[in-house]
């Protein structure tokens, strides 16, 4: 069985990188409003937030939002097969769709109102914690 799930992951990437080729000669880009289309079928109420190249030659990695959660998908050049996961580095081991997904959530502490809240310490303090509660 994993044999066969290699040689599908193998024929996809191959498939994959000739149509990178094609396009990449071509010049073609892909559109936000594009991605949107391609994946409305299968995403209901997608927003795409970014599109740039993914790290694998002939896949576009697009950074969307669904239903207020965010999350990051590969589309081919050729607009036709949606992949969804991971991509690991394997020489650094490093998840590069987890870093991509971390910068599209990273929240920006210093726009959080504070005014309202209980503040414990120094208020000019260099490093904060921010904890978020509901008691119902």
């Amino acid at each position: 069985m994993r044999k066969i799930v290699m040689i599908a992951l193998t024929l996809l990437l191959v498939v994959c990188m000739s149509q990178s080729a094609i396009a990449e000669a071509k010049g073609e880009t892909l559109t936000a409003e594009e991605a949107r289309v391609a994946l409305k079928d299968l995403i209901p109420n997608v927003k795409v937030l970014s599109v740039g190249q993914a790290p694998i030659a002939g896949l576009w990695e697009v950074a969307i939002d669904s239903g207020g959660r965010k999350g990051i998908v590969y589309l081919d050049h050729a607009k036709k097969y949606l992949v969804s996961g991971n991509i690991h580095d394997l020489k650094s081991k490093a998840n590069l769709t987890q870093d991509s997904l971390q910068k599209i959530t990273k929240v920006d502490a210093s726009k959080i109102p504070l005014q309202d809240a209980l503040v414990l310490g120094d208020k000019s303090a260099k490093n904060k914690v921010i904890v978020f509660s509901d008691p119902d």
